[in-house]
């Protein structure tokens, strides 16, 4: 007799709380391998392939596409065989770098799914029962349960509210909805999503409960929220959104700029090409940022606020803005201050390309040290960018024109760049800003500046 395992969203790491299915890869009735890849997911770095760790047949999947579920979320179930001979324990193999979901400690059961059931794609009649194997945590359904009464007395009084998942408590709280107030719906009175957004549906919001402002039990609708088109912050969007706003509230930054010729920038780039691999003018850019960044260790750093400290780190990990049509994200280059300009090249090419693949792994967007924002690409001169936080600092460079410049003591048309340093004014003063820009930019206007630190 087979057994019907289900497999949940695992945990896939960096702090990762929930996951948008872009892409089934299996249908139910698919036979499916160990370890098998059976949905694409974006989250908030990139997009994954999820590996199933059961052998068999697909059963039942859960979400749609476009559907955003939160980490340990049920995906899909299973038919693995006889339980004699199958095993629900995990592969373990590793899953974009982090490994796939241990099995719960707790023992598992096996109950009989009910008419309505959560299922999509061959769900079950009425009155075709079938035995789904779960675990004993909570986990949240799909059809959107009665809206909890806003009762006059708190449901959960005191002590923690039990809730499914960040994500929820992030709705309740962006939408004023009050925890302590709802009847969760899910096991043993757990807040699931579909409580808080019935409770918005019948107008138990922050917007509603403004007094004066609405009839008791109609939904609310105030005035100036009533046209125009809601766009959700999540995935990628959402990462940078969150990302920036932290950057904004907890950096005090500062920028200076200066104009460059970099007309013997691109005349030695034009040397090096004629003669070897091609290497990028980004490539070139990077490597002069690590090389002030030798000269000023200040800006490759962080702050430890807890401890009131300044953290000067050891290695460079250059990131470096891409656009893609997923938004804009920004790749890291590991230990940037190893790699001359061709391998730096390589690497820049590689990570692009993953980049606008939507392939790039959670690793391959984190930890960066410093980030070089090439923002001339999009035809602008200048930019005051928010800071990468918890980085100290952000390079930018403007598009590279021909334009009026003082030469040898007489005018000439030279190819003018404009950059900017964005710097935390907590790991150092003006001084140390200026003179790693003024750095940069000699050795944009003289590359054979360089030749000291090769």
């Amino acid at each position: 007799m087979a057994q019907v395992l289900e497999f949940k969203l695992p945990d896939l790491g960096e702090g990762l709380t929930e996951a948008e299915i872009v892409r089934w890869l299996v249908r139910v009735g698919d036979v499916v391998a160990t370890d098998q890849p059976v949905v694409e997911v974006e989250t908030a770095k990139a997009m994954v392939e999820v590996p199933c760790p059961y052998a068999g047949v697909v059963t039942a999947r859960f979400g749609e596409e476009g559907t955003e579920l939160p980490v340990g979320a049920p995906l899909l179930t299973v038919a693995v065989g006889a339980p004699d001979e199958a095993s629900d324990e995990p592969s373990g193999n590793v899953l974009v770098g982090y490994g796939t979901s241990a099995p719960s400690a707790r023992r598992r059961r096996v109950r009989t799914q009910q008419p309505g059931a959560r299922l999509t794609d061959g769900a079950p009649r009425a009155d075709e029962p079938t035995a789904v194997a779960v675990a004993d945590a909570p986990m949240s359904p799909a059809p959107r349960p009665p809206a909890p009464e806003h009762a006059a007395d708190p449901t959960h009084p005191d002590g923690p509210v039990p809730v499914i998942s960040p994500l929820v408590r992030r709705l309740a709280r962006e939408n004023g909805v009050d925890l302590r107030r709802l009847a969760g719906s899910g096991p043993d009175g757990l807040i699931l999503r579909a409580d808080v957004e019935g409770a918005l549906e019948n107008g138990h919001g922050q917007a509603a409960d403004m007094a004066g402002t609405r009839t008791p039990g109609a939904p609310a609708t105030p005035a100036a929220q009533d046209t125009g088109t809601r766009v959700p912050l999540r995935g990628v969007r959402g990462a940078v959104a969150d990302k920036l706003s932290r950057s904004r509230r907890e950096i005090p930054d500062a920028t200076c700029w200066v104009d460059a010729d970099a007309t013997e920038l691109l005349r030695a780039r034009a040397a090096m090409n004629a003669t070897g691999p091609k290497v990028s003018l980004l490539a070139l850019l990077a490597r002069i940022c690590t090389a002030a960044l030798a000269r000023f260790p200040e800006l490759n750093s962080t702050v430890d606020m807890e401890a009131r400290e300044v953290v000067r780190l050891d290695r460079v990990h250059l990131g470096f803005a891409a656009q893609t049509e997923r938004g804009l994200v920004v790749p890291v280059v590991r230990d940037a201050h190893t790699r001359d300009a061709e391998a730096l090249t390589a690497e820049c090419a590689r990570l692009t390309e993953a980049a606008r693949a939507g392939t790039l792994a959670p690793s391959e967007l984190t930890g960066g040290t410093f980030t070089l924002n090439n923002y001339g690409v999009f035809g602008v001169d200048g930019s005051t960018p928010i800071i990468n936080h918890p980085e100290a600092a952000m390079l930018g460079v403007g598009r590279i024109v021909p334009k009026p410049w003082v030469h040898d003591g007489g005018l000439a048309i030279r190819q003018v760049v404009q950059l900017s340093l964005t710097f935390d004014h907590r790991v150092c003063d003006g001084g140390t800003a200026g003179g790693f820009l003024r750095y940069v930019a000699d050795c944009v206007e003289q590359p054979a500046v360089l030749l000291r630190t090769l």
